[in-house]
């Protein structure tokens, strides 16, 4: 296992790369756009991925599992209804889209592509190891579960 599989909270992950943006707003802001538009489109894309993050809560909660992505080992049980029937990562999905809000927002069109850093690193060092032990704890059933369900989505 790799030092940064599991070790950075998702949540962190998405404050440290906004930072991250709100700073290049400013400093390539010679390449923004202001456009009347942006803000609403921000807003609508940001609130879409709050509710998708707080639907995936609320299934984990439902199910009594654990939200905390560091400790898959703790999962009780394979979460595959309501939002989890689009997605196997829908918490994750809805940081991106916050992200991706937040990008508009800033009106950076290098700020609007920066969260792929984000899927990258998700995907390397958060989705599949947590992947690995679904796998281990759940198997044939989270096998099926994995051909149903798109990772993003």
């Amino acid at each position: 296992m790799d030092k940064l599989e599991l070790t950075v909270p998702p949540i962190i992950q998405v404050v440290i790369l906004a930072a991250i943006m709100w700073v290049l707003a400013d400093v390539l802001a010679p390449f923004s756009m202001t456009l009347a538009v942006l803000l609403p489109v921000a807003v609508i894309t940001a609130l879409i991925g709050v509710a998708f993050s707080l639907l995936g809560v609320y299934e984990f909660h439902s199910a009594g599992t654990t939200v905390d992505p560091r400790l898959p080992e703790e999962s009780a049980s394979l979460v595959t209804h309501g939002v989890y029937k689009v997605s196997r990562n829908p918490m994750y999905v809805g940081f991106l889209l916050i992200l991706i809000g937040w990008g508009i927002y800033l009106g950076n069109i290098v700020n609007i592509m920066l969260p792929v850093v984000f899927v990258l690193y998700m995907n390397r060092f958060q989705i599949v190891p947590e992947e690995r032990y679904m796998q281990q704890k759940f198997g044939h059933e989270y096998s099926e579960y994995k051909k149903a369900v798109r990772r993003w989505i």
